[in-house]
C-alpha cells in the first residue's frame, strides 16, 4: 500500500463513518501565537475543543501538514537517530466535538487498523494511561486483546498537551511489534522503550481537561 492510498483509505473511512473531510491547515498557524508552526492534526480545531468556536459539523477528519522543529514536541533532535523522526510529516486524525467519545474511538480505530488496513492483531500492543482505568477496560472489552499486551504509562507518555496551556488529557496508542531484530536487544526492551522495536500507529487523545498558566487542569 502506498501512502497516496493509505491517506485516502484512511479518510474515505471516516467521511463513511459520517466525518467532514477537512483541508489541512497552513503550516504557520494564523490565529494562535502559542505556536511558530502546525504541529498536530487538532492545532485548527483548537478553538473548537475550547468551545470558543462551533463548526457546522461534530465529527471531523483530516490529513495535516505538520512541522516539529521546535517547542514542546521538537522532534530536530532526532532525525537520523531513530527510524520514525521527521521534521515534516502528515498527521491522519479523527476529531469529535461532543459526539462520541472513548469507547467510539477506540472502536473506530481498531476497526480500520484490523479490518481494513489488515495490520496483524498478534503484533499489535496498546498503551493507556497509568490512571485511565476506563480506557484500559474498553481496549479489553471491545477488541479482545489480551491484557498483557495493554500497558499503563506515565505523563511523559501517555497524557497528551499541545503546550504548556490548553486542551489536554489522558491517550492511547497503537503500537506494532517489529521484532526483535529492530530493538535494542536489552532484555528490559518494551512498550515505552526509545528504540524502534515498538512503533507508534496511532495516538488516541481524549482532550478532557484546558490546562491553564497556573498548571491547573
Amino acid at each position: 500500500m502506498t501512502g497516496d492510498e493509505l491517506r485516502r483509505k484512511f479518510l474515505a473511512y471516516f467521511e463513511n463513518k459520517g466525518h467532514t473531510i477537512v483541508k489541512s491547515s497552513s503550516l504557520v498557524p494564523s490565529d494562535d501565537p502559542t505556536l511558530l508552526f502546525t504541529n498536530a492534526g487538532m492545532v485548527q480545531f483548537k478553538r473548537t475543543f475550547l468551545s470558543k468556536e462551533k463548526r457546522p459539523y461534530v465529527r471531523a477528519t483530516s490529513c495535516q501538514k505538520c512541522v516539529r522543529a521546535g517547542g514542546k514536541h521538537n522532534d530536530l533532535e532526532n532525525v537520523g537517530r531513530t527510524g520514525r523522526h521527521h521534521t515534516f510529516f502528515e498527521m491522519l486524525g479523527n476529531f469529535s466535538f461532543g459526539d462520541y467519545f472513548k469507547e467510539s474511538a477506540i472502536e473506530l480505530a481498531w476497526d480500520l487498523m484490523v479490518k481494513v488496513f489488515r495490520v496483524p492483531v498478534e503484533k499489535l500492543w496498546v498503551s493507556v494511561y497509568e490512571k485511565d482505568d476506563e480506557a484500559y477496560k474498553l481496549w479489553s472489552t471491545l477488541t479482545g486483546i489480551p491484557e498483557d499486551r495493554i500497558v499503563r504509562l506515565g505523563d511523559k507518555d501517555n497524557f497528551w498537551s499541545m503546550g504548556n496551556t490548553g486542551p489536554c488529557g489522558p491517550c492511547s496508542e497503537i503500537l506494532i511489534d517489529q521484532g526483535e531484530g529492530v530493538g535494542c536487544g536489552r532484555p528490559e526492551c518494551r512498550v515505552g522503550c526509545d528504540c524502534d522495536r515498538y512503533l507508534e500507529l496511532w495516538n488516541l487523545v481524549f482532550m478532557e481537561f484546558n490546562r491553564d498558566e497556573s498548571g491547573k487542569l
